[in-house]
């Protein structure tokens, strides 16, 4: 593969195209982004028990996510090491084995091979300890969420959540230490880079122009409503973009609201609103208000590079398939102990956001893909806020905050992912 000259393609204040369209450059994300730092695989709620396993990928590795028989989280490639087919085509399930469906070579779920058919046609010499399932070296877990890592000399997981554990903490807190479970998984895919979605993850610029239909159905309501806010004069609202290092972006709308039951009095309308409400209210009294924002969205968006965001109360997963081709993975949250009104709610929230914004976002990243095929036009401009350093500020921990419609998140996440695409590969399965 011919060597970039990142420098030449990424600039302060401007990206060049190829980033989003070449295929090499893709391939190559692959090997030094999704293989080299902390990749969401899993939830640990989609695996409860031991056995249990969930498939997906790492990049564009198949994996299978399993938490093995003596309860290890594990992350194997879902490829048998005699012909190179999946061991495992279920999307979740229990297993002890996993058989190739191929030439029935068998596996426990820890990784080893168990057996091949008729052995004795192999002779003396074949070692079945050099034949387990590849595995990802390094699996993570923080607060329910595993990442796994191919690379055995990054730093941990913590080191690399940095100050985005803070921001996942203040997410997971707003229910006082009960359970995350994750729903099951809605999927849509569209014909564009996976870094589009990425990019539009702390953008606080388009939501006005991009979300025009979920606006006013908001105000045919009669009243502004969520997101509203992004239409007045941004720049000086209290809402602010911040780039958290290490490639993690976060907006925050929380600002916008203060008292309790502020969060559930701007929801637009949904099915099925006004009967779990009016149940909420009558069981719980003067607590309903604090419970029914909890049926709400946490209003922050933080993202974890390259793959995992929290949106709301959703959890969303960029999956990359191709340079222009990408899946996006909503999965709705429950929480346990919370009334079962609460998460009914919870789940129905999805018929608004993504059901009826996330078709905005993905049209646009497919125009934004068809644009990015004109040669002769070569740059990406994310200069919006740029050199304007009175309106950004860093702190202590290196934590840039700007208004929530500055582009910093873009300029300072493409130094991570320079750095990763520059970094030499430490990269091993272990059998």
């Amino acid at each position: 593969m011919k060597q970039q000259n990142w420098d030449e393609l990424i600039q302060p204040n401007r990206v060049h195209r190829h980033l989003y369209t070449k295929p090499e450059i893709f391939e190559q994300e692959m090997v030094n982004i999704f293989g080299q730092t902390w990749v969401y695989v899993a939830h640990e709620s989609e695996v409860p028990n031991n056995n249990d396993f969930k498939t997906g990928y790492l990049g564009q590795r198949p994996i299978i996510t399993v938490r093995d028989k003596d309860g290890v989280f594990r992350v194997l490639f879902n490829r048998c090491t005699h012909r190179g087919a999946t061991v495992c085509r279920a999307e979740k399930g229990s297993a002890k084995v996993f058989t190739c469906p191929y030439h029935g070579w068998n596996f426990r779920n820890n990784g080893e091979l168990a057996g091949v058919p008729w052995p004795k046609g192999y002779g003396e010499s074949f070692n079945k300890d050099e034949l387990g399932l590849g595995q990802v070296p390094r699996v993570e877990s923080y607060r329910g969420f595993i990442f796994a890592t191919l690379n055995e000399e990054a730093p941990s997981l913590e080191e690399h959540l940095g100050a985005a554990k803070e921001l996942m903490d203040q997410w997971l807190d707003r229910y006082d230490g009960k359970r995350i479970i994750l729903g099951n998984a809605h999927r849509m895919i569209y014909k564009g880079n996976w870094k589009l979605t990425y990019d539009n993850a702390a953008d606080g610029y388009h939501v006005t122009f991009s979300h025009r239909s979920l606006l006013e159905m908001g105000g045919r309501m009669g009243e502004n409503k969520d997101m509203t806010y992004f239409s007045a004069n941004p720049d000086y609202g209290p809402m602010y973009v911040q780039y958290l290092g290490n490639g993690h972006t976060f907006i925050d709308q929380r600002p916008n609201y203060s008292e309790t039951g502020e969060y559930w009095a701007q929801q637009r309308a949904q099915p099925g609103r006004e009967v779990n409400e009016g149940n909420v209210r009558q069981k719980y009294g003067d607590e309903a208000d604090a419970l029914l924002d909890q049926a709400i969205g946490a209003q922050m968006n933080l993202n974890i590079f390259p793959n995992l965001l929290f949106i709301g109360n959703q959890v969303q997963v960029i999956q990359p398939h191709a340079v222009d081709r990408t899946e996006l993975i909503w999965y709705s949250t429950a929480v346990e102990g919370l009334p079962e009104e609460i998460n009914t709610l919870r789940m129905r929230s999805q018929e608004d956001f993504p059901a009826f914004g996330e078709p905005d976002d993905m049209t646009n990243f497919e125009e934004c893909q068809r644009g990015l095929s004109i040669s002769e036009v070569e740059w990406i401009n994310t200069e919006r806020g740029f050199g304007l350093s009175n309106q950004q500020s860093t702190n202590e921990q290196g934590v840039i905050t700007g208004p929530v419609t500055d582009e910093l998140y873009i300029r300072n996440y493409y130094k991570e992912w320079k750095r990763l695409m520059t970094s030499k590969v430490h990269s091993g399965a272990h059998h």
